[in-house]
């Protein structure tokens, strides 16, 4: 796993791609739409592939709803952890503040309209899209959303967000969501 040092951190420079987690136990893949909404409902763990195509991992990696994110039995392989909100602030702060961190994150290519970045933080954020609580698919190419591991509150939860059209970074929505993990390692 390739990383890079950015202040006093050590990010991971690509998309977490496990199916299991920290444990063994296999993290339960959601295939149709139903089944990931099933997830959702019951607030259980799932994983997908964007447009449930596995030629998207090598790319984007998986989608992991917050319910994975936060398992108990550790989605971030050993040494890893899911950054809180915190840490993203760290990052973010470190690399210029909310509204101009995001161009220094975002990979050199792969970005809608030309909205690439140029990648001086060796972040690699790449446009990854995500997966809303219904099962639709949206924004591969022009957005990137990482999961932070802390909740706003019984339905919400932090993310990190990457757009095409700016550089700014951090947002929150439903736990349901399927999103990119980057880990931070511990």
């Amino acid at each position: 796993m390739e990383e890079i040092k950015i202040g006093n951190q050590i990010w991971m420079t690509e998309n977490l791609k496990v199916e299991k987690f920290r444990n063994g136990d296999s993290i339960p893949r959601a295939k149709t739409d139903e089944e990931w909404k099933e997830a959702g409902d019951n607030n259980q763990p799932a994983w997908c592939y964007y447009d449930n195509d596995p030629a998207n991992d090598i790319k984007y990696g998986k989608l992991y709803n917050w319910h994975a994110v936060n398992d108990p039995r550790g989605l971030a392989p050993k040494g890893y952890h899911i950054p809180t909100d915190a840490e993203w602030t760290q990052l973010t702060d470190y690399l210029g503040g909310e509204d101009d961190a995001g161009d220094t994150m975002k990979s050199k290519e792969g970005w809608a309209d030309n909205g690439n970045g140029t990648n001086s933080s060796g972040f690699s954020g790449v446009p990854g899209g995500y997966r809303l609580d219904s099962g639709t698919f949206d924004y591969v190419g022009s957005s990137g959303y990482w999961w932070s591991s802390s909740e706003y509150d019984t339905y919400d939860a932090w993310y990190c967000n990457l757009s095409y059209f700016d550089g700014i970074v951090s947002s929150l929505n439903v736990k349901e969501l399927g999103l990119s993990v980057r880990c931070l390692r511990d």
